[in-house]
């Protein structure tokens, strides 16, 4: 069977880091179709020393409750990169991985390695912070896998990649799914990190604005939110619940009738086409979602029959006050949504074409068997 192995920031911690998401996703469609792998992380990784702080230790070990028994190295030393490189077919680099060891792999592979090395992009630090990316050490991978194609675009436009394949984020139908006997509690719940001011305008604009105004039972989820945040919160009545580890955020959805998709502002003014991982995840919960505008330059989707679009705050109080009024037509948007990810966009999609590009890279990784779903 083929061996996969993957250098992440955490795969124990969704605190602030939504790429856990999509590669929890990845590495359990691959274990149940057979892939050999292992995933190697760092022990004082950011992400996961602020969720044992702020939930305990027993916090990183609870993603194991949603997803197969993946192998996971936690790493405090200098790996040894002859001992988990042994067998490997496909390795995987995503891009929160250390600098240095990013180049210890990439000279690892040019020193005789008969894996493919493939760097996975999934942020905007190629044009937020591009002395971060491009100080990387890319020249012995085989290839980027960039979550949108203006991403794909600009690694090749400025020569940082060999080659560069599109690949975007997903939904992990195993874990993402309509929940249809939880009783709804409220009526919108939005799930986001404040983050660094980098939605805090558009949060008022496209949350708090249209919740206050129309009067909305309304919870939000998430972390790094400053006190003057809890205040405007507060203020209009909207519950703030912290932390929410991502595997339970079904049935956040199945209790409102309604959520939300806010962008960052770097997706919407330097990356079009790349919604994030959220608006996967809240179409397959079959949940009604309401966007704040973004360009769907690569036609992911169908905006008016997946989701709705508001262009601005006033958009979004008429869009949210027409679903709470007319519920068929929000099961009809919400069925519509959930057809389409499970048609285009699932981690099994995500898997098969990565297949297939490593195929075209000259490494056939059709699986020998598959394991039964759990």
């Amino acid at each position: 069977m083929p061996k996969l192995v993957l250098f992440c920031h955490s795969l124990r911690s969704d605190w602030n880091h939504g790429n856990a998401h999509f590669l929890r996703g990845v590495l359990s469609e691959c274990y149940f179709r057979g892939f050999e792998l292992l995933a190697l992380e760092p022990r004082d990784g950011w992400s996961a020393a602020n969720l044992a702080h702020d939930h305990g230790s027993a916090a990183l070990d609870a993603w194991r409750e949603a997803y197969p028994p993946v192998p996971l190295e936690v790493y405090t030393a200098r790996l040894d990169l002859n001992r988990v490189l042994d067998g490997a077919d496909l390795v995987l680099v995503h891009e929160w991985t250390e600098p240095e060891l990013v180049a210890r792999i990439a000279a690892h592979r040019k020193s005789g390695g008969s894996y493919l090395l493939l760097f996975l992009d999934t942020h905007h630090r190629m044009f937020s912070a591009p002395e971060a990316i491009g100080g990387l050490d890319l020249d012995g991978f085989d290839g980027v896998l960039a979550f949108g194609e203006v991403l794909r675009e600009a690694y090749v436009g400025r020569g940082w990649a060999r080659r560069a394949f599109t690949w975007h984020e997903a939904a992990d139908l195993r874990v993402f799914g309509p929940r249809p006997n939880t009783a709804r509690q409220r009526d919108l719940v939005w799930i986001g990190n404040w983050g660094d001011e980098e939605r805090s305008a558009e949060l008022r604009e496209f949350l708090i604005e249209p919740v206050m105004s129309l009067g909305l039972s309304a919870r939000v989820h998430g972390v790094r939110y400053p006190r003057s945040a809890y205040q405007e919160l507060a203020a209009v009545g909207i519950e703030f619940a912290g932390y929410l580890p991502n595997f339970r955020v079904p049935e956040a959805f199945a209790a409102a009738s309604t959520t939300v998709h806010i962008p960052r502002r770097p997706y919407v003014e330097m990356l079009p086409g790349i919604p994030t991982i959220r608006v996967f995840e809240a179409l397959a919960c079959a949940v009604p979602l309401v966007s704040a505008r973004w360009q769907d330059s690569e036609g992911l989707f169908t905006p008016g029959e997946d989701f709705l679009i508001a262009r601005n705050g006033a958009e979004m109080r008429n869009h949210l006050d027409a679903l709470r009024h007319d519920p068929n037509w929000a099961q009809t948007l919400a069925r519509h949504g959930r057809t389409t990810i499970e048609a285009r966009h699932s981690c099994a999609h995500r898997v098969d074409q990565l297949i297939s590009i490593c195929r075209a890279l000259g490494r056939d990784l059709c699986p020998l068997q598959t394991v039964a779903a759990q």
